[in-house]
């Protein structure tokens, strides 16, 4: 009985013995080697992991910039310059700078000049409504102010205004990680250049309807009428669909489109107050002095 035992004994201690070397062989053979310096790059990363480079996370990002011959389009977002150029130093190679970028909501129909219709009694969320219905106004492409961009966003760097009922980014927070540009349904968010002051030109409006129909449905939405078109001397305003869009790269924020949209439909944001000329300072005085004669209110 003792001599079984024995040879049981024996028996699995050299088939666990052949088996421990054969996986130690197969290890060897398929082991994965990992460069080192990928934990070096991804302690440089900020750790937002917010894909807004374009990989899953921080650490697959280092895996692409350790594994690129050279950084091309591999942008941090969240990082900036800064973190890619930390980067570049640990690995030897050369950081491309970037201009800064910055979220803009690009709806301006707001609660007083875009009215509603009727009203979505469902789950609060702008997917949801979106694959439903058009909206609670005659506007089939705008905001539907349920604040699921606000949701996305890891920096707390957009908010609901609850006046207009509309999106607002803080540009001092926004990272331009795109999160929010992805859950937006409506396609109202865009990534454009941060310019000198946070200074900014857009068309505030994405209703591709025909100008009458878009007017009756947002006192500010964008007709189509080509006149920021004519007024623009850089080429960087197009109309397509019956809407213009300014492309960011091209405009020199001169603010003559500004001036000739007759909806109001382009913003101009964080630009000083345009100078009165002597001739329209004159009629608006001469005016408001008749009003007053007439008893106007």
């Amino acid at each position: 009985m003792s001599s079984i035992v024995l040879y049981t004994l024996l028996t699995l201690s050299s088939v666990g013995a052949l088996a421990a070397i054969i996986l130690y062989f197969v290890a060897q053979k398929f082991k994965v080697y990992e460069d080192p310096r990928i934990d070096e790059v991804e302690a440089a990363l900020p750790a937002a992991n917010c894909g807004g480079c374009g990989f899953a996370g921080c650490r697959n990002f280092a895996e692409a910039l350790v594994k690129a011959d050279e950084f091309g389009s591999l942008y941090c977002p969240v990082g900036g310059n800064e973190t890619m150029e930390a980067a570049a130093k640990i690995l030897g190679k050369e950081a491309v700078a970037m201009a800064p970028m910055v979220a803009v909501v690009r709806c301006g129909g707001s609660c007083d000049v875009r009215p509603v219709i009727n009203k979505y009694d469902g789950a609060a969320s702008c997917t949801v409504a979106s694959a439903l219905y058009s909206g609670q106004t005659g506007c089939q492409y705008g905001c539907l102010g349920l604040g699921e961009c606000v949701d996305a966003c890891s920096f707390d760097a957009i908010v609901m205004n609850p006046e207009t009922g509309l999106p607002e980014v803080i540009d001092d927070k926004c990272t331009a990680c795109g999160a929010c540009v992805d859950a937006c349904p409506k396609d109202i968010i865009e990534i454009r250049k941060k310019n000198k002051n946070d200074r900014k030109i857009f068309v505030n409006c994405v209703n591709k309807d025909k100008g009458a129909i878009a007017k009756k449905s947002c006192e500010v939405a964008c007709i189509g009428c080509k006149k920021c078109v004519k007024a623009c001397n850089f080429d960087a305003i197009v109309v397509e669909n019956f809407l213009a869009y300014i492309d960011h790269e091209k405009c020199k924020l001169c603010r003559k489109c500004v001036a000739e949209c007759p909806t109001g439909a382009i913003q101009e944001v964080n630009f000083p107050e345009r100078k009165v000329k002597k001739e329209e300072e004159k009629v608006v005085t001469e005016t408001s002095e008749k009003n007053k004669e007439e008893g106007a209110c």
